[in-house]
């Protein structure tokens, strides 16, 4: 596969993969520091390895609940009990609630495959923990919390646009 210009590549495609997860390891102990309960209603299903693959990015993430750890990686998609594929906007709006999983799933604009039973539990714990990430994302910003927050809601409501985000 012949590779684009580097002036037409996405800027994760040509970050270096230490700072891609570098940053999404700092969001990830953000939503944990403000969420600290998170993966409290998994039960048995937090020592599950659950996989998150952006079907419009190179890059897997990869999350072990019960270590609350999140690996980022390129390639085949890692070892995995559980995993999700779809495009990038609609899996962040799971992780917020913000989209019905089940109405994407029987859509096919997600996939899942592994352990269906350690998904539902995970969606179910990410049902009642409005995530908010661009205020997850403002925190990390400083002074200009605010700019980058209200940036991030703004790109956020036309990413889905068009979609019931009302459903619980």
């Amino acid at each position: 596969m012949q590779s684009l210009p580097l002036f037409l590549a996405k800027p994760v495609d040509v970050a270096p993969l230490w700072l891609v997860e570098r940053v999404a390891r700092l969001i990830f102990s953000g939503v944990l520091k403000a969420h600290p309960d998170l993966f409290e209603r998994l039960g048995t299903y937090r020592q599950a390895r659950y996989c998150f693959s952006p079907t419009d990015l190179p890059l897997h993430f990869t999350v072990v609940p019960a270590a609350q750890t999140l690996a980022v990686s390129r390639g085949q998609p890692p070892q995995a009990d559980a995993r999700v594929e779809g495009p990038l906007l609609l899996l962040l709006g799971l992780l917020e609630g913000r989209c019905d999983a089940d109405a994407l799933f029987f859509s096919r604009e997600l996939s899942v495959t592994g352990d269906m039973e350690a998904m539902l539990a995970l969606r179910n714990a990410l049902d009642d923990s409005a995530i908010d990430l661009p205020r997850e994302l403002g925190r990390l910003a400083g002074p200009l919390s605010f700019l980058v927050a209200g940036t991030a809601r703004f790109i956020r409501s036309k990413a889905l646009e068009g979609r019931d985000t009302t459903w619980n």
